[in-house]
């Protein structure tokens, strides 16, 4: 059988997350990205993202597509767009195909357009109640997994 990992990444300097899961939507894993400074700690990142990818015959990711916020200083906008590259880079590494979906489309698809970072967390809850998603500060893995979800809502043909 052709097993398909699904990855969701939510960029951040300091407050990054990943989320995985399958083809059918089932809940794999999810975590942080670990940072240093606001600079991503590549190597980790690479290593959860390469050792959960090589259990799968396919690996498609999803990295939110993110922009500088206005108001956002020079140099917190340099370390955001920084940390988002260096994720980039290693989804694009890592997975048969890797795609960019602007915030808009993977909330509207989760009707989550216009609400709270709570709203968010509290559906991946109730969509993966066995994710450790128990604290606030959890949202963004709740990001990523969504993310992931709205991904493998895909059809086939957008893997490319």
């Amino acid at each position: 059988m052709n097993t398909k990992l699904i990855i969701g990444l939510d960029p951040g300097s300091a407050s990054g997350a990943w989320g995985m899961v399958d083809q059918h939507g089932k809940y794999i894993d999810c975590g942080a990205i670990l940072s240093d400074e606001g600079r991503i700690e590549v190597e980790s990142l690479f290593a959860i993202l390469r050792f959960y990818a090589d259990q799968y015959d396919e690996v498609y990711i999803a990295v939110e597509d993110v922009h500088t916020m206005p108001n956002q200083g020079i140099a917190s906008s340099g370390k955001f767009m920084r940390a988002a590259g260096a994720i980039e880079a290693v989804a694009t590494i890592v997975g048969n195909k890797m795609i960019l979906v602007r915030p808009q489309l993977w909330k509207k698809h989760h009707n989550l357009i216009g609400t709270e970072k709570a709203a968010s967390l509290e559906l991946a809850r109730s969509i993966w109640p066995e994710a450790p998603l128990k604290l606030k500060k959890h949202h963004n893995q709740a990001d990523a997994l969504l993310i992931a979800l709205w991904l493998a809502h895909q059809k086939p043909s957008q893997f490319g």
